[in-house]
């Protein structure tokens, strides 16, 4: 039996991670590499050459979640590998990629898309699925993306326990160590556990619940009439955030565009049946020719859903003239260093929208787990065998978590084998940062 890295060692993002035995292989996502400040992508295996050698003797690919960093390269996948993906999240894809569509010279290309989209099986949590002599078995986690799943994976006598990306603060996270402990440990010890580590880098970040960053909206929508928002379209436990303290407010209407509406629906529809918090009603469609809905909003204030494009810098151009400049606000609820100039995340589409707004407040917290959250992974799986840091910009740093000694010596960051299970740590260079490494020699 294998495990192998293809890429998630020392950097976040752009994950693949391969399974196999003698009679059957699966891939755990295929992620393309976040995009730089510019939103230009450098990836060497945005080719259909490097798919095609990547899932050559592939049987099926399980995505965990939606976000590009796990599922962007599946377009070039060849339509004779099968591939997965959560109910939900399946809709969330098809949702995107069809709004993708009405991007000029990007119809050829988004109709592809959608037909692989659309072709796509689904699951749910706990669903048993097999392939080969392989079993795999999901199970719901709260991450910045709703219907993402971690995996049980068994066979040949070995378990393997791949999280994906998830978080221990968000609304639906409480189940995540019951989730473990009950149903997962209880059938058996984990041998290796193949784990993010996105927080890593900010090992004394204090993460806050989802509920606290509900409070400070509630009190800055007290204070402010007229609320953007700029955070990501389909974190539907952020946009719950939002929506419950806007309605705090009472008979202020909840604004967004209809792609964002309909993104909404989806989560109502599924996600909305289980917890009043999730169901979002029925939000506000902007356009510029609504002026009955302009008017409530000059009138009683709202909370609108905003994002950095063209289509939404001609919004903010008609709306920002018709309202109070002290009472309106954008509240940003995406990583900081998005809108750092100083980073090397900076991202200048976002800065130069945020720029159009009067006032500005940052109301964030982490998709992904904090420190003592691995940790209280880490020690409650206790795997026999091996941990396997992924999605983390050092993965070595593992060693730094508050975890068991003996877990320590268990991390594993290069190609090894332990007795008769194959561990092989592909470490990949992208032409960027080859290009970087070249000027730094000359």
């Amino acid at each position: 039996m294998k495990i192998i890295i293809h890429r998630g060692i020392d950097q976040i993002g752009g994950c693949i991670t391969e399974i196999a035995t003698d009679n059957a292989k699966i891939l755990i996502d295929l992620g393309q590499n976040l995009p730089d400040g510019e939103g230009i992508v450098n990836d060497d295996f945005a080719n259909f050459d490097a798919i095609e050698q990547i899932t050559k003797g592939i049987d099926v690919i399980f995505y965990t979640h939606y976000h590009g960093d796990h599922l962007g390269l599946f377009h070039l996948v060849p339509d004779s590998i099968s591939q997965n993906i959560g109910k939900v999240a399946k809709r969330v894809a098809l949702c995107k990629h069809q709004r993708l569509a009405f991007i000029k010279d990007r119809k050829e290309q988004s109709e592809k898309e959608i037909a692989k989209i659309e072709a796509m099986q689904s699951f749910e949590s706990q669903q048993i699925l097999k392939v080969g002599d392989i079993k795999i078995i999901p199970y719901f986690v709260s991450h910045s993306a709703y219907d993402s799943f971690m995996f049980l994976i068994e066979a040949n006598g070995k378990r393997i326990l791949h999280t994906g990306d998830f978080r221990g603060h968000g609304y639906l996270s409480k189940g995540l160590l019951p989730t473990i402990e009950k149903l997962i440990l209880k059938q058996g010890k984990i041998d290796f556990l193949i784990t993010e580590g996105t927080m890593l880098s900010r090992l004394d970040e204090r993460v806050r619940h989802e509920n606290e960053l509900k409070s400070e909206v509630i009190e800055l929508m007290k204070e402010y009439k007229n609320v953007f928002v700029m955070c990501s379209s389909t974190d539907m436990e952020r946009l719950a955030t939002f929506h419950a303290a806007n309605k705090e407010m009472k008979a202020r209407p909840f604004v967004c565009d209809d792609f964002q509406k309909n993104v909404l629906e989806i989560f109502s529809d599924s996600a909305g049946k289980k917890s009043a918090l999730f169901d979002f009603g029925e939000p506000y469609a902007f356009w510029k020719e609504n002026d009955k809905l302009i008017q409530w909003m000059q009138d009683k204030g709202f909370c609108m859903l905003v994002r950095a494009t063209d289509k939404f810098n001609d919004y903010i151009e008609f709306l920002l003239p018709l309202l109070e400049k002290d009472k309106t606000i954008l509240i940003y609820s995406m990583w900081k260093e998005y809108v750092n100039p100083k980073s090397k995340h900076a991202n200048k589409k976002y800065l130069d929208f945020i720029d159009n707004f009067p006032k500005l407040s940052k109301i964030h917290t982490s998709g992904h787990a904090s420190a003592d959250c691995l940790a209280d992974v880490c020690n409650l799986v206790n795997p026999k065998k091996g941990i396997i840091p992924i999605h983390s910009e050092n993965s070595a740093d593992y060693k730094k978590l508050p975890i068991k000694e003996k877990l320590k010596d268990k991390i594993i960051t290069e190609t090894k084998t332990i007795d008769d299970m194959i561990i092989e740590i592909k470490r990949t260079t992208n032409r960027q940062q080859r290009t970087e490494l070249k000027n730094k020699q000359y």
